[in-house]
């Protein structure tokens, strides 16, 4: 990636926000505007699986990380997983096969195509860069390596942010996401206990349960801290 061209793009970022309140959004707007997109989002990622959106451009780009969050499948997980980028230029010809769950979702929210830039430090996971398109279609050789700037230059926000809230370990806590994540967590422990598994099994089963009523995990979250759903029995697992 040329660096030059991401020192661009992080000194376009602090022009627009001086305050440094909008870097985010600026980012996955300036990125849209650069490519044949039509919407970006911006997600952090530990080692479980998705952590949070931290911006995203329009409802489809929420949406798509909020699927990928709640199935712990789909292109951004795969991509942070892997450390490489994961090109879908075709999801309805791809996606069914590769992530079942993830993919009607998706297809249903008028996501076509999709690119996910994994944001490492080292074997550090940090955050993923998701760019979509409305229509199927292919990103060629300069629109790839733009994507790659923008994706370092994602890279480095997210480190700038997190030293900036005071923070040692990126994650929900660390930023500001879009969709507050702090209920789910609370509901994986009290799942953990109900169920007797471990946190990584708690999350899956409310990843499940969310699934399986069409729901979004944090409404099941929320039906867990309000005592109106329990996990003691297994449910999910009948």
């Amino acid at each position: 990636m040329p660096p030059v061209r991401v020192a661009g793009i992080l000194a376009d970022l602090w022009a627009a926000s001086p305050d440094g309140s909008e870097l985010a959004g600026g980012l996955v707007h300036g990125c849209a505007r650069a490519l044949p997109v039509s919407g970006v989002g911006l997600a952090l990622m530990t080692e479980r699986g998705p952590a949070g959106t931290v911006a995203a451009t329009d409802g489809p780009a929420l949406e798509l990380e909020d699927l990928q969050y709640t199935l712990g499948e789909g292109p951004c997980v795969d991509a942070s997983r892997s450390g490489r980028p994961v090109l879908q230029p075709d999801l309805a010809a791809t996606a069914p096969q590769r992530w079942p769950a993830f993919a009607g979702g998706a297809l249903a929210a008028g996501v076509a195509a999709v690119f996910a830039f994994p944001l490492r430090v080292g074997a550090i996971r940090v955050g993923v860069l998701d760019l979509y398109r409305a229509t199927p279609g292919t990103l060629d050789v300069e629109q790839l390596r733009e994507a790659l700037s923008f994706a370092d230059a994602a890279t480095l926000l997210l480190l700038y942010l997190q030293t900036r809230t005071g923070s040692t370990e990126l994650g929900p806590e660390a930023l500001t996401v879009l969709d507050d994540r702090g209920e789910v967590h609370q509901a994986t422990g009290v799942v953990s206990v109900q169920a007797g598994v471990g946190l990584a099994e708690a999350v899956a089963l409310l990843r499940a349960r969310a699934y399986a009523e069409q729901r979004p995990v944090g409404d099941v979250a929320r039906d867990v801290l309000a005592g109106t759903a329990d996990f003691t029995t297994r449910q999910d697992d009948r």
